[in-house]
């Protein structure tokens, strides 16, 4: 098409051809617009002929539309990361501005719950004193704290199976269990985060259990290098506090 013919085009403006060969990114960078004048040219060139520039145009949008969404998924997943480690570091901090043992394990059961947005936290420590039926009861803290036999760490988290013994195991439940979360809640939770303790030489192991009503907020597909760095500093504090 001639500058004359374009100037006696009245739906034309006046410098469209100007502005574009002076800017050709203005059609170039329109992924819409591209479209259309292929399509175009398509139509113009009939069905008989095989435009193999047109294929290889085609077959490389498509790349770049997957190249586009996985660019989207690792910055998604770079978002939720720096997300999770803000939640775990303003976990720590809340438990290690506690004066006394009661006041962080109270911290626990509320500040922390809340920061890490569970729904339960509760705090497992196997006793020689507790039975099968009965266990030392520790005023204040029942909300937070569930005392159990020696043994029952292990069996809960393995299920007596014979399986690799990992410090974070995360995991999809029908129900929580009536022992740890109480009668009420554990009708509701669905998924769960246990955390195994070493409290140190010559004490029992102890559990930390997370408890979550959504059952996707723990699968065992999910990442736990957070949790195991949560882990360990909760470690750190029980065995100071126990000392």
């Amino acid at each position: 098409m001639s500058s004359d013919q374009a100037e006696t085009r009245p739906d034309f403006p006046d410098d469209w051809r100007t502005r574009v060969l002076e800017n050709p990114e203005l059609i170039l960078e329109d992924r819409d617009l591209m479209r259309a004048l292929i399509s175009a040219n398509d139509r113009q060139m009939g069905g008989n002929i095989v435009d193999m520039r047109g294929i290889a145009m085609e077959r490389l949008q498509n790349r770049l539309d997957r190249l586009e969404d996985t660019h989207r998924s690792v910055i998604a997943a770079a978002y939720e990361n720096l997300a999770g480690t803000n939640q775990v570091h303003r976990a720590v901090l809340a438990l290690l501005e506690q004066k006394d043992f009661t006041t962080f394990l109270n911290a626990l059961g509320t500040d922390v719950a809340g920061i890490l947005r569970v729904d339960r936290i509760r705090l497992v420590l196997e006793s020689v004193e507790a039975t099968e039926t009965e266990a030392p009861r520790v005023q204040k803290l029942e909300d937070v704290l569930t005392v159990v036999t020696p043994g029952f760490v292990e069996e809960y988290v393995t299920g007596g199976r014979e399986v690799p013994s990992k410090q974070v195991t995360l995991r999809q439940v029908t129900s929580g269990s009536y022992k740890i979360f109480g009668d009420e809640a554990a009708q509701w939770i669905r998924s769960e985060a246990l955390i195994r303790l070493d409290l140190g030489p010559g004490r029992l192991p102890g559990l930390l259990v997370m408890g979550a009503e959504d059952p996707h907020q723990f699968r065992p597909t999910q990442g736990t290098d957070l949790l195991t760095f949560f882990a360990g500093v909760f470690e750190r504090l029980m065995r100071g506090w126990l000392d």
